[in-house]
């Protein structure tokens, strides 16, 4: 087998430095040491550190975003208005196969996402590109028809809630130990339920009223 070319070295390197240590802890010559590059590498395959974020995330959020955008897809080809329930399984479904329990790779995408919403670095809030705005709106849409009384502001904010909450549980699975009678295959599959059961309520729950109300 080949070896890894430099720039994907570089992105391997990257992801785990950031899921490690956030933006602003990674160094551009951390980067290019752990993947064994010159230290102008970065700039060269890049362009920049926020750069090489975005590549890394939207490599890493690739096979989510298709298969969230597949199961909608299939959603909308039996009836144009799909259930909460259904919406919130398209959406979270494909996070859990991409972040299964007990796997080291599942376990960096997710400390990466969570790093991610809660990293204050300017840079970071620009990481998304076309294919994650596309996934994103139609998801809105769908979710807008479902919960026509649910101002557009606090429908963003619940579905960043689903992204959050499956990161959160999907980091948090990795440093527990499963017992003999729970292998990791169904403590995934036990969360994924316990997941969808508990999103679906939460995107469901009636409009926060007022302060003044």
């Amino acid at each position: 087998m080949a070896a890894p070319d430099t720039r994907t070295q570089l992105l391997d390197a990257a992801e785990h430095l950031f899921a490690e240590r956030g933006y602003r802890g990674t160094s551009i010559r951390a980067v290019t040491e752990r993947a064994g590059a010159n230290l102008a590498a970065v700039g060269y395959h890049f362009g920049s550190k926020a750069e090489l974020l975005g590549a890394v995330v939207r490599r890493v959020l690739e096979p989510i975003n298709a298969a969230q955008s597949a199961g909608l897809d299939r959603l909308l080809a039996r009836t144009p208005d799909p259930a909460v329930s259904d919406l919130v399984e398209a959406f979270a479904g494909p996070l859990f196969d991409e972040m299964p329990a007990g796997d080291e790779g599942g376990a960096r995408t997710s400390r990466l996402i969570v790093t991610i919403l809660g990293d204050p670095a300017e840079e970071v809030r620009a990481w998304t590109g076309p294919a994650e705005a596309t996934v994103r709106d139609r998801f809105l849409a769908a979710f807008a028809r479902a919960l026509p009384g649910l101002p557009p502001e606090e429908l963003w904010f619940r579905l960043r809630g689903v992204l959050t909450v499956t990161a959160m549980d999907r980091a948090d699975v990795y440093q527990q130990h499963p017992t003999d009678c729970q292998p990791p295959a169904a403590a995934g599959n036990a969360a994924r339920r316990w997941a969808i059961t508990f999103l679906t309520a939460a995107m469901s729950a009636p409009p926060t009223r007022a302060a003044s109300e």
